[in-house]
């Protein structure tokens, strides 16, 4: 039977929503490839992956995987992170070895003058101990700074700027411990709160200078000390060490402090910046 012999009902070709499907499916099909040429395989993820399954379906993985696989991102690989910000720490690092452990710490290199000055209040804490137990002097350590605080009950008369003669001798090993290479050395006075008038002292700054004199004098006697590298200073009540509530916290706040400050000369620049506060002279005038 010829083609001109087939039925008139039956259409000839395939329907028209064929090739209307095959475009879909072209497109479709290109469209995945696109996906698959842009996408790459990370092995180390891949096995790490691989590990997790083993592991849900019970076979145990000779290395452990510490991470979940992440996908890689074009931003990423193509454009270079913003300038960082230097850092105001001078070195900072993670503890890693702890994994439970996500805090930063910030380790900071201190100056040589400080470390120097550590070393040098314990040679003079070892040297005072006995001093430092019967409650006489105190070593402290402020940064470069090494303060011998000295009380009032070892060393002055009740509103007297007149050394004791049993405190002298310890006057004298201070002197010999005080580093003579360099370093300010500021003797301070400091009172409590009482206000005192006398024949002799109009006010507790003319007590608390006399007594830092008394002081100063007694080490420059003691020991070949320059005496330009001394700093002498009334502060009256203005720096207590305690509220000034009760007869024992009184009692603290009534001292001499000798301050070393390490990495300064005696020169009258650096001696300004240790102590800009006001002199105030034996006659209670301000300097």
């Amino acid at each position: 039977m010829s083609i001109d012999d087939a039925p008139k009902g039956e259409e000839r070709g395939v329907p028209a929503w064929v090739m209307t499907f095959a475009d879909l499916m072209t497109l479709l099909m290109c469209f995945f490839v696109l996906l698959l040429s842009f996408s790459e395989m990370d092995i180390a993820k891949f096995k790490m992956l691989a590990g997790s399954m083993r592991n849900a379906f019970g076979v145990q993985a000779e290395i452990e995987a510490r991470t979940i696989p992440k996908g890689t991102s074009v931003i990423a690989r193509e454009f270079s992170p913003g300038k960082p910000e230097p850092t105001p720490f001078n070195t900072i690092m993670q503890h890693t070895i702890d994994s439970n452990r996500n805090s930063l710490d910030a380790l900071f290199e201190e100056p040589k003058e400080v470390d120097e000055a550590r070393r040098h209040a314990l040679r003079i804490s070892k040297a005072l101990e006995e001093e430092i137990n019967r409650g006489d002097v105190a070593v402290e350590v402020e940064g470069a700074r090494i303060i011998i605080r000295i009380l009032e009950k070892a060393s002055f008369a009740s509103a007297s700027a007149d050394l004791r003669r049993e405190f002298k001798p310890i006057l004298h090993k201070i002197a010999g411990l005080i580093d003579s290479n360099n370093g300010v050395v500021t003797v301070s006075g400091h009172t409590d709160n009482l206000p005192i008038s006398t024949s002799r002292f109009r006010s507790n700054w003319e007590l608390s200078t006399s007594r830092a004199v008394s002081v100063a004098h007694e080490l420059l006697f003691a020991a070949p000390l320059d005496p330009l590298r001394f700093l002498v200073v009334g502060h009256a009540e203005t720096r207590p060490l305690a509220d000034n509530d009760s007869d024992e916290n009184r009692a603290r706040n009534r001292r001499v402090d000798i301050s070393i400050t390490r990495g300064l000369s005696g020169d009258t620049e650096d001696t300004i910046s240790v102590d800009a506060t006001p002199r105030i002279s034996t006659d209670g005038s301000e300097l």
